[in-house]
């Protein structure tokens, strides 16, 4: 009898949070992740339909024309996510290299497509952005290429030199573009895994203070950069005098108020924002849902990265490692430049804030970035230990010439004690 009452006494919140448990890690990803991501998304399509359908108007004559390939967008990187999440990590050793190339070659051939004296960053009239395929392609490449360099990536003939001139070559095909917002976070992404990989403290200052310096001679030697870094000024000083984009940013956030105006109800999206469904989307969620939106937002973005930092210091492989805290970096580095710029605490640069901005390749490569992170969460990894080839471009002091390396003939990993 006894017995009979403590099985009936157990608590029912135990047994229901054990099978939640169990369900949960018979996914075999991070659910936590995975539900999070699920949120940005619904959200996202909310606010991109609200901020899109007075353009879709006014181009198509159809409010639900961009929406629905919005959409469609998102089933592209739905599958894209899908595959990343599934396929064995063991692939990236011989996948990185036709990667970058593939993404250097998109880089180069938008430049040769696309004739006059504007910017040349798309095909398809807007649809392909290469920029953004290059950001996700450079840390697949860096997660493969520092992990086959092991302890000697620290040395600068070795690791240092060859970084710089692979970001030297991503990043001037970018600037010739012009793009200087991705140009940067293509740099500072790529510096920050090198310091994770195992960096000097040295090099990490060296780098720190050339990428500033090469950071200002980028705003100071193009009209781009000078005009914004004028406007930035200008703004701090008086925000009358701020870029024309800035200022209705923070009028869309000051009419939002706390609570917003309603959603669907947002003023600035009717022609007085630019680009209301993309690089504007943040203002018109503060001017709709208020200061509760946005930081519902931002709160989403911190989860994100807490969810991804820990994933990686979860991973039992070294790639596994740098791949989850680059593509985190990366994701969240967007966010917060976008939410800064709309808030005038940062120049004006076109980062999409990822997972809600209206955008085909934006959302495409983020999600894939995803699916990448929800690979390395998998337990147990099943694919880490097995034989494979690594294949990179090898080029530093101890190369005679350029060849693509065969390190490591079987992917070791490198289990943490």
């Amino acid at each position: 009898m006894t017995s009979a009452a403590s099985v009936r006494s157990e608590p029912i919140p135990t047994r229901l949070e054990a099978r939640l448990s169990r369900g949960l890690r018979a996914l075999g990803f991070d659910p936590w992740l995975l539900v999070l991501v699920v949120v940005m998304i619904s959200f996202g399509l909310v606010m991109v339909y609200s901020a899109s359908w007075d353009v879709s108007w006014r181009l198509q004559q159809d409010p639900n024309a961009l929406f629905r390939r919005q959409l469609a967008n998102l089933g592209i990187g739905l599958m894209a996510m899908f595959v990343a999440a599934r396929m064995p990590l063991r692939w990236l050793r011989r996948l990185a290299l036709p990667i970058m190339l593939f993404s250097m070659f998109a880089l180069l051939a938008v430049l040769l497509l696309n004739g006059g004296d504007g910017p040349r960053r798309s095909f398809l009239g807007g649809s392909v952005q290469p920029s953004e395929m290059a950001k996700l392609a450079v840390i697949l490449y860096l997660a493969v290429w520092m992990e086959s360099k092991g302890q000697r990536l620290s040395e600068w003939g070795y690791g240092f030199l060859p970084l710089m001139t692979l970001i030297g070559i991503a990043g001037g095909l970018i600037l010739l573009q012009p793009d200087l917002s991705a140009v940067l976070t293509v740099a500072v992404v790529a510096l920050t895994m090198f310091y994770l990989a195992g960096a000097r403290l040295s090099q990490s200052v060296l780098i720190t203070s050339g990428s500033a310096v090469v950071g200002y001679l980028l705003v100071r030697l193009t009209n781009t950069g000078r005009e914004r870094w004028a406007d930035y000024l200008a703004g701090l000083v008086d925000i009358e005098r701020a870029s024309y984009h800035v200022q209705h940013s923070l009028q869309a956030f000051y009419t939002g108020g706390l609570l917003g105006r309603g959603l669907g109800a947002s003023r600035e999206k009717f022609g007085l924002l630019p680009a209301p469904h993309t690089d504007s989307i943040f203002s018109v969620i503060g001017e709709e849902l208020g200061l509760v939106g946005a930081l519902l937002v931002v709160a989403l973005f911190v989860l994100l990265l807490w969810r991804g930092l820990k994933i990686a210091a979860q991973a039992d492989d070294r790639l596994a490692m740098l791949l989850a805290s680059g593509i985190t970096f990366w994701i969240c580095l967007e966010a917060m430049i976008n939410m800064s710029v709309l808030l005038g605490l940062l120049p004006f640069a076109g980062n999409a804030l990822p997972l809600f901005s209206y955008g085909g390749s934006s959302l495409v490569t983020t999600l894939a970035g995803v699916g990448f992170l929800l690979n390395v969460s998998r337990r147990p990894p099943l694919d880490f230990g097995s034989e494979s080839h690594v294949s990179t471009i090898g080029i530093g002091w101890g190369h005679r010439r350029r060849r693509v390396s065969r390190l490591g003939r079987r992917a070791r990993p490198r289990r943490e004690s």
